[in-house]
């Protein structure tokens, strides 16, 4: 179910990332990014990115890379998008278990995530559920389309003893 992205993947999820980028509530990305824009964004740019795919369809996707060069490399990043009409399945849930894994099989000690949007209560829980913490609250840090303002979260995880 959990695979690497290819082109095709995510000329296939394209509608459903367009439409979280524009709907803008939980990414901090331009919402009239083009497809190429996107594209290379979401895979290119990370050190991988996978797909999670059920009966031929992409429901799901999630990038790694790490979140900082040189000394701070050994933590990783990810973000992840479900599908609108694929949520509350458990998707994310198996996503974020599944890149645990894989940034511990690259060399990651741990993962955060920087910018958590606050009024995303469903991804908040998920992640505290899945042994993140709350390290730092970015005061209205997000320009959210119908809340206005609202604070992100930093939130972080140790993955390996290191």
């Amino acid at each position: 179910m959990i695979r690497a992205m290819a082109r095709a993947d995510f000329a296939a999820f394209w509608p459903s990332f367009k439409a979280i980028i524009q709907a803008q509530q939980s990414y901090a990305f331009e919402p009239d990014m083009n497809f190429e824009q996107a594209y290379q964004l979401w895979c290119e740019q990370p050190l991988l990115t996978y797909v999670f795919e059920q009966k031929g369809e992409i429901l799901g996707s999630y990038y790694l890379k790490a979140n900082a060069m040189g000394p701070g490399k050994h933590i990783c990043n990810c973000g992840y998008m479900v599908s609108e009409a694929a949520r509350g399945q458990g998707i994310a849930r198996q996503m974020c278990e599944h890149s645990q894994i894989e940034a511990q099989k690259h060399g990651f000690t741990a993962m955060q995530f920087n910018s958590v949007v606050s009024s995303n209560h469903a991804a908040v829980r998920l992640w505290h559920k899945l042994g993140f913490t709350t390290i730092g609250t970015i005061p209205k840090g997000y320009q959210h389309p119908q809340l206005g303002l609202v604070d992100s979260y930093i939130m972080y995880k140790q993955l390996s003893a290191e």
